[in-house]
């Protein structure tokens, strides 16, 4: 009786392994997974971008994010591998690494994080549905929508933003909640979804100008001078940025590893994504280049290349084509909120209150919670330079990862005491002082110091993409050398 006492405060129904019966993801739904997670707004203008903006060799930006799309492979495989094994989640992992009480407070750096980028994702998300809003109302009555009660403003919000934002939330709370296999099923449909939608505006925006489009690709294209010190350095510029681009859902792949049947489907499913990573820069790079090509036919002044989906759609004013877009974009910014930010914080608060949460009641916190935080960032929030202390707190992500890696292959020799990881007795292996593993706790504040300095010295701020891994290889070394004794 007393063992079950001691245990109860750290165990959860929702954070325990995983049945193997639902151990049922194949590499087939982690290729879905990679592509949610590259299908964005964020994602489709950073890339086309590199290929098309900054006068880069497409050769080079391509060889950089092969590059970039290894190392996330290589990260993630080894980071996601205990949680694959044991069907555990990123913060109960994290136990053995930090002791049974500092994982619940480590943990939950990653859960802030993605609080506050949830509520301000979906605030963005919640842009989309308002447009769709407006267009049907403007279709029905083009002039309802000038009448007083959609001219006021509360906290640079009308009554259309409001209902919008809200129903993003409740919407999200009700499909995120449902379970991994119904998670599963929204990240396949969404990939899919989107790359049909890519496909039909490429056919759409080929039409007559595919040899137009074919040719501005070629200018873009250079064999010379391939190895010279300018595309070095490109190739290692362009390689951070899209390291860094991926690196917030490295820390936490477990979450996602944990349900996938054996770690063959785990290494195949997560190579997936240099198949992603090619086929969605074909597509950006063909989308940008094909709508500037029709922009420029019709006579449309635009003042530089658009590389934002938002403003191309605006641009081109096609109703159909623009609800269609408007469409494929909200069902890709829910599928990657959900990756990035939803389930991470889940289970960070989970782990964090297990005797008191469940998934009902913490997606309604994260929901009041990302109200709070959506609502603010109009007004207070993307004024008050907030992003700047969230890449401070990212800062701790790498150092995670390092110690995650050193521990599980080089401490504990990739086995983990499972009845232990639950236990916050004296006895448990990894209750070490009173809860908290000092040397894993050190380790990850060094590491975090030379991570973070990439953004506090301005000298060292050309470092900054490779923030990630400079904190997780100086942890990794450093906690091998306190944790090996």
């Amino acid at each position: 009786m007393s063992q079950e006492k001691a245990n109860i405060h750290l165990t959860n129904w929702d954070i325990v392994g995983i049945n193997p019966n639902d151990k049922n993801w194949s590499r087939g739904d982690l290729f879905c997974f990679w592509a949610n997670n590259i299908q964005s707004l964020i994602g489709f203008s950073l890339i086309s971008s590199l290929y098309l903006v900054y006068d880069l060799n497409i050769i080079i930006v391509l060889a950089s994010s092969l590059l970039a799309g290894l190392l996330v492979i290589i990260f993630s495989n080894l980071i996601g591998q205990p949680s694959q094994k044991y069907g555990l989640p990123f913060p109960v992992i994290i136990r053995s690494s930090f002791g049974v009480n500092g994982a619940r407070y480590v943990a939950m750096l990653r859960g802030i994080v993605g609080l506050f980028m949830f509520g301000v994702q979906t605030f963005f998300i919640s842009k989309s549905i308002g447009y769709l809003i407006r267009i049907l109302i403007f279709n029905v009555n083009d002039t309802v929508l000038e009448t007083d009660m959609f001219l006021i403003f509360v906290m640079g919000m009308d009554l259309i933003d409001w209902s919008s934002f809200i129903f993003a939330l409740i919407l999200q709370f009700y499909l995120f909640k449902q379970g991994q296999n119904f998670i599963r099923i929204i990240l396949n449909f969404s990939a899919w979804f989107v790359y049909t939608g890519l496909a039909v505006f490429i056919i759409v925006l080929a039409g007559e100008n595919s040899k137009e489009i074919i040719s501005a690709f070629k200018l873009s294209i250079s064999t010379d001078n391939l190895v010279s010190k300018e595309n070095l350095l490109a190739l290692i510029s362009v390689t951070g940025t899209l390291f860094a681009f991926f690196s917030i859902v490295i820390l936490n792949i477990g979450d996602f590893s944990r349900y996938v049947k054996n770690n063959t489907e785990n290494l195949n499913g997560n190579f997936s994504l240099i198949f992603n990573l090619i086929i969605f820069s074909f597509a950006s790079v063909f989308i940008v280049l094909g709508a500037d090509i029709v922009m420029a036919k019709k006579f449309l002044e635009v003042d530089q290349l658009l590389t934002n989906p938002t403003d191309i759609i605006g641009k081109i004013d096609n109703s159909f084509l623009t609800i269609i877009a408007i469409l494929f974009i909200l069902v890709a910014s829910l599928s990657t909120n959900m990756i990035a930010n939803y389930i991470p914080t889940q289970n960070a608060l989970l782990n964090f209150f297990p005797k008191n949460l469940d998934k009902s009641n913490t997606g309604l916190l994260i929901i009041i919670l990302g109200l709070i935080f959506g609502s603010l960032w109009l007004p207070i929030l993307s004024r008050s330079g907030a992003l700047s202390i969230l890449d401070t707190v990212g800062s701790f992500f790498g150092p995670i990862a390092g110690i995650i890696i050193a521990d599980y292959f080089l401490i504990k020799n990739k086995e983990y005491v499972s009845k232990d990881i639950f236990s916050n007795l004296k006895t448990g292996a990894y209750f070490y002082t009173s809860g908290w593993h000092i040397k894993g706790l050190y380790a990850m504040t060094i590491g975090f110091v030379f991570a973070a300095s990439t953004i506090w010295n301005v000298e060292l701020r050309f470092l900054q993409s490779f923030a990630w891994l400079i904190g997780a290889f100086v942890s990794y070394i450093l906690y091998y050398l306190l944790a090996s004794d």
